[in-house]
């Protein structure tokens, strides 16, 4: 009898329902935030070691790279927050149903995409 498992799986030929890469979404964003973490709380560190640290950090946030650093970690986090309150919803036994998992990924999308584009003109 041959073994008709597949050996070497290349993901980037699979299809995942949007369900799926919203589950996946949210738990890479929890990594980045994560990271992000470290890098605010280092900024923080500086910024309240003395009034020089302040406006070194001052100085470092008004420049683009930064913007964008910030930017995106603040991406992650509202990509994380929504998808977080869809979970909660459904733990309460809304939208459970598949047509209702559809959906509600359709909606932490399409909100995530609003609230990261206001977020980053409140950045920029």
């Amino acid at each position: 009898m041959t073994d008709k498992r597949p050996v070497n799986m290349d993901l980037g030929a699979f299809s995942f329902p949007i369900t799926a890469i919203a589950s996946i979404l949210h738990r890479a964003s929890g990594v980045f935030i994560f990271a992000g973490v470290a890098v605010l709380l280092c900024l923080l560190e500086s910024s309240l070691s003395s009034a020089e640290g302040f406006a070194d950090v001052v100085a470092c946030l008004s420049g683009p790279l930064a913007k964008l650093v910030v930017w995106a970690i603040m991406a992650g986090l509202i990509y994380h927050i929504c998808a977080g309150v869809r979970h909660l919803i459904m733990d309460m036994g809304i939208g459970e149903t598949l047509e209702g998992g559809v959906l509600g990924a359709r909606l932490v999308f399409a909100v995530s995409v609003v609230l990261i584009l206001v977020a980053g003109l409140w950045i920029w």
